[in-house]
């Protein structure tokens, strides 16, 4: 039987591996796809990894900082530093934006680190050239998904920035690199008005009469102060001492500060569960598409190959061979197909698609054995169809 099918490949083997090749690209867009799907949710874990944070203290109500926008203010942090089981803390402010860079704009994340070493929460926790942040304005840390480079002037808002150093795999969960600036200039460009915008307020805020009245003028200067200066971060970063349970200190801090918590658990929830939920369905829907495609084209090609060898099957049954063998052999042709189409599509999606698509794309070996055997499934079901006309054929065509 296996003989029987290899000499039928070897006759028309230009065919066989050309449409094996051409099944193999579909392959390799579903594992990619896959791979990508896989992909997002290792960025929504890196980005949580790299906060090198056990709590999240945020807007009470939100989803924040990355699902939602958060804003608290910037000396919270003073208060629960001094609660127990507290280790660190640090503000962060989060903000997905264009950074100019010469005549090129680039989609990137922009968090505001505040003063610190490193090792401080939100720092970027490596760099793979140059040096941190060292000054309290105009220096940035990328990464180097960004293409950016070191010395690099980056434009943000209304300020310009110098790289000093890179980072790698420091992504935002929608897969944009992340660039790093001190923690007072991601205020200004996150929550500070423009001059003309700022110049508009003051003369809409002089010219309400709430303002006309007696003693108001401190009131006035109140209200354009608060225009011109920060006072709001998106969420505060709490590291824990060893020998506390992040529950219970998340529990006292929603309590006592009226804030909302999230612990490491609950925030890679809300960035795989609601962030790239429908994203996750789409990709889902795509292979499930792809793959009923990829059913359609085996069952064709095998169907059509057996339609060309009617005669030889009457033949075969003629003389006495029997349905079984004659099964086995379209059989073996079809998982034969999708063997050769399973390792090209390896190929090509591990050679070609992960490097050059614009998302990481993340190919587990545990989805590849779960891709093989389901390719080789479909090969098997696909050929039912073929398997049916062949036993169907009458032995006396082969005289006819």
């Amino acid at each position: 039987m296996i003989s029987l099918a290899g000499r039928d490949i070897l006759q028309a083997w230009g065919k066989f591996v050309f449409t094996g090749v051409g099944l193999g690209l579909l392959i390799g867009v579903t594992l990619s796809m896959a791979g990508i799907y896989r992909g997002m949710i290792d960025d929504a874990k890196v980005l949580l990894d790299n906060s090198r944070a056990d709590l999240w203290v945020v807007q009470k109500d939100t989803l924040g900082p990355y699902a939602e926008p958060s804003s608290v203010y910037q000396d919270t942090w003073r208060g629960i530093r001094g609660m127990p089981g507290v280790a660190r803390t640090a503000n962060v402010t989060y903000l997905t934006m264009q950074v100019r860079q010469g005549q090129r704009d680039v989609r990137a994340m922009i968090a505001g680190i505040t003063a610190g070493e490193p090792g401080t929460p939100g720092w970027p926790p490596y760099l793979v050239a140059g040096r941190q942040i060292t000054r309290s304005h105009y220096e940035a840390v990328a990464d180097i998904a960004s293409g950016f480079k070191l010395g690099d002037r980056l434009q943000i808002r209304r300020n310009h920035y110098t790289v000093v150093g890179l980072t790698r795999r420091m992504v935002s969960s929608g897969g944009d690199p992340m660039v790093f600036i001190p923690l007072k200039d991601a205020q200004e460009a996150q929550f500070l008005k423009d001059n003309d915008a700022i110049l508009q307020s003051r003369r809409r805020t002089e010219a309400n009469p709430a303002f006309n009245k007696p003693g108001s003028p401190d009131l006035l200067d109140a209200v354009i102060h608060s225009q011109t200066t920060n006072t709001y971060v998106n969420a505060v970063l709490v590291q824990i001492k060893n020998g506390y349970s992040v529950d219970d200190v998340a529990e006292s801090i929603r309590r006592w500060k009226r804030l909302t918590v999230y612990t490491r658990v609950q925030m890679e929830e809300i960035l795989v569960g609601k962030l790239i939920a429908t994203s996750a369905k789409q990709i889902g829907m795509f292979l499930v598409i792809l793959s009923m495609v990829s059913a359609a084209i085996v069952a064709f090609i095998i169907y059509t190959l057996t339609l060309g060898k009617i005669r030889e099957i009457a033949v075969l049954k003629l003389i006495g061979t029997r349905n079984r063998t004659i099964a086995g052999m379209i059989l073996q042709q079809a998982i034969a197909l999708g063997v050769i189409g399973f390792v090209v599509g390896k190929i090509v999606a591990t050679l070609f698609m992960a490097p050059i698509f614009p998302k990481y794309v993340l190919l587990e070996p545990l989805d590849s054995i779960f891709g093989f055997i389901a390719v080789v499934l479909i090969c098997v079901l696909s050929s039912v169809i073929a398997i049916y006309a062949a036993l169907k054929v009458d032995p006396a065509e082969a005289i006819g």
